[in-house]
């Protein structure tokens, strides 16, 4: 028994790589209505009854969304049942939420017009209280880790309420190999290479909307909560089996240091632009480098290449070096000689030798 024990845990940490969950995944169920309201989070005043009056936080039933480098506004207002006129002592907290709501980050405390703001968010973070009982929390300068859920919390006296923000980044998700090949990567260097890319690793939420957008990708990747999946929209024997219906395959929570898959990045909108250049005699990757640099640029990330290809519609059927040492070009109009039917970033991998043009990225 102990030798068949030891062999089974060999053979489960040695990577056996078959999804212990595959078909459609429902992340989080918030309450039985399906509203997207926690539940015990109504707003109604635990001594409400004692008191005679009762404390109701309100925030926004659909996400807020914001992109990467702007200002965003998450409205939180709160009120008394019935009104009270009388000018009370409040304490505002906004933290960020783990999507299992598990886990929180402290974002920012306020008492009157004095605030601390916490961690990433010092000097980024402050509240908007233009209007009467008014919490709204403004983020500055957002960053693609700020995708999440918030929660506004006032609180008087013996008082606590609460209820949810969800900010999302308008972006897209992309997979992403090293250089050396296939499922190279652990969790940490996974997190390393996506940031290498101008992105971060994406939330499952992120890859769920990617998934309903039309990306089916075959190879398993890990997501920023430890988990290690794939989207899956056209069934077939190597991805799952024929039998299964569409969705995400689910690995599970992998080890972060022994197991190695590839990485879903997700990417946000650009401030600037990407720009293709050429030379008659195309260029090393070197060479390619020093063509962005004098043109007052440099030569764009694989997360920068997709962000143009997504919201800005960049259309080139000419491949083009990359920061990472691969070569990619974007299709956003499929036509002839131009790869396959669907539109996309192409990719020619990495290539040791051979010269291409390149493409640039430039602030505006």
């Amino acid at each position: 028994l102990p030798l068949l024990l030891e062999a089974t845990l060999l053979r489960l940490a040695s990577g056996s790589h078959h999804p212990f969950y595959n078909g459609f995944y429902y992340n989080h169920i918030m309450n039985d209505k399906g509203n997207g309201q926690e539940k015990g989070m109504s707003g109604t005043g635990r001594a409400g009854g004692k008191r005679g009056w009762q404390l109701v936080v309100e925030t926004p039933k659909d996400p807020i969304y914001s992109s990467s480098g702007a200002n965003v506004t998450l409205p939180c207002h709160y009120h008394y049942e019935p009104d009270l006129e009388a000018k009370r002592k409040i304490r505002i907290k906004w933290s960020k939420l783990r999507d299992d709501y598990t886990k929180e980050q402290d974002v920012l405390v306020a008492i009157g017009k004095t605030y601390v703001a916490f961690g990433d968010f010092r000097g980024r973070a402050h509240l908007h209280q233009a209007g009467r009982r008014e919490a709204s929390l403004v983020v500055s300068d957002v960053r693609l880790q700020d995708d999440g859920k918030y929660r506004c919390e006032v609180i008087d006296g013996l008082e606590d309420e609460s209820n949810v923000v969800d900010l999302r980044l308008q972006g897209v998700v992309f997979p992403y190999q090293p250089p050396h090949g296939q499922y190279r990567l652990n969790f940490h260097e996974a997190k390393r290479a996506c940031q290498e890319q101008g992105a971060v690793l994406a939330t499952f939420n992120q890859l769920f909307q990617a998934w309903t957008e039309g990306l089916d990708w075959c190879n398993a990747g890990w997501l920023a909560d430890g988990t290690v999946q794939y989207p899956i929209r056209l069934p077939r024997k190597p991805c799952g089996g024929l039998h299964l219906a569409p969705g995400i395959r689910s690995y599970g929570p992998r080890h972060w240091h022994l197991h190695r898959f590839d990485a879903f990045c997700f990417s946000s909108a650009l401030r600037g632009e990407v720009f293709y250049l050429d030379r008659p005699a195309r260029m090393t990757l070197e060479e390619a480098k020093q063509s962005c640099q004098d043109a007052g640029a440099e030569i764009a990330s694989v997360g920068q290449l997709y962000s143009a290809w997504k919201f800005l519609g960049l259309d080139r059927c000419d491949a083009g070096w990359l920061a990472d040492g691969s070569v990619r070009y974007p299709i956003a109009k499929p036509r002839a000689n131009c790869g396959p039917l669907e539109p996309g970033v192409r990719s020619y991998g990495f290539p040791s030798k051979g010269r291409f043009g390149v493409f640039c990225y430039k602030e505006r």
